[in-house]
């Protein structure tokens, strides 16, 4: 067996490397492989919803009013009877989306006024006084102006938070583009008469991934707050679509004597945001070593 376990090892070295590589990179980014798997977990959940044993979210049934968990409703039943694990599975489609989108659409907004606004001085005064702007005002506080005026839907909320977080990302990739454009291979390209957007590409969008991927899970993270900041206050997604800020705040006045239906919906956020945040920590640890050593 010995033998023929060798042989196969040397006939294919590639499947017989892979297990040991992927463990090496799980002992060496403990942060990305629990964040990841957490992530991954929850994620799986909610796509696969309809077929965990859920029922219709949204239906209504005044027989079952605040029932406690139980076989027959495993998270037990909010106010107006309808099934908490049904609604936290389908809510968490609502929350991850909304993270997902706003990061994607800050992360490509922000690079794109942070690499705008790297290249002259004047056009970079005017900008980044307008994000300082932005950013001077409290990111909840904007996001519920912007929502009082755009109105409850899910994508206002990813337009809100993306309008509060694109900013951040806009004067992160300002920074490191300006960084970068100092750097001898970066002059010398300018020198041999290259054109900007030939630079642009080559040489400083590939030393923006890094921190722009890592700064993305931080506002997808950032995002699920928001919305359900928001929703708990009754700004965010309408109260017909089940998000875990919508949960919680059908709770929120009978969560004394009915703590489930608070901390059910709050914990699941709380593990996804955790788990977010430990992949952006990961990603960072990885991406940019040097900074890990600092620490």
């Amino acid at each position: 067996m010995s033998a023929v376990g060798d042989y196969a090892a040397i006939a294919m070295p590639g499947r017989a490397r892979a297990p040991s590589r992927f463990l090496r990179f799980v002992r060496r980014n403990p942060e990305i492989a629990w964040g990841g798997f957490l992530l991954a977990l929850i994620a799986l959940l909610s796509i696969a919803a309809p077929l965990l044993g859920t029922m219709d979210p949204r239906a209504i049934s005044t027989a079952s009013r605040l029932r406690p968990p139980s076989a027959e409703h495993w998270f037990g039943t909010d106010m107006l009877g309808r099934d908490l694990y049904s609604r936290v599975l389908y809510g968490g489609r609502i929350s991850l989306t909304i993270g997902v989108s706003s990061a994607v659409l800050s992360a490509l907004f922000g690079t794109v006024i942070g690499l705008t606004s790297a290249f002259g001085a004047l056009i970079d005064a005017v900008i980044m006084r307008v994000m300082d702007g932005i950013m001077s005002i409290p990111a909840v506080l904007l996001a519920i102006a912007l929502m009082a005026v755009a109105g409850a839907s899910v994508e206002n909320v990813v337009l809100a938070v993306t309008i509060v977080e694109a900013p951040r990302v806009a004067r992160l990739i300002r920074g490191v583009v300006l960084s970068l454009s100092q750097q001898p291979y970066v002059e010398a390209a300018i020198a041999a008469g290259s054109s900007m957007p030939m630079i642009v590409i080559r040489h400083l969008l590939p030393g923006i991934v890094g921190p722009l991927i890592v700064q993305a899970t931080f506002v997808w993270a950032t995002a699920m707050m928001l919305e359900a900041a928001l929703s708990f206050i009754g700004a965010g997604t309408p109260p017909s679509i089940p998000s875990w800020g919508n949960i919680m705040s059908d709770g929120k006045a009978l969560w004394q004597i009915k703590p489930f239906l608070i901390f059910i919906p709050a914990g699941f956020l709380s593990v996804s945001l955790l788990a977010v945040n430990l992949l952006g920590d990961g990603l960072r640890d990885l991406l940019d070593p040097r900074l890990s050593r600092g620490i």
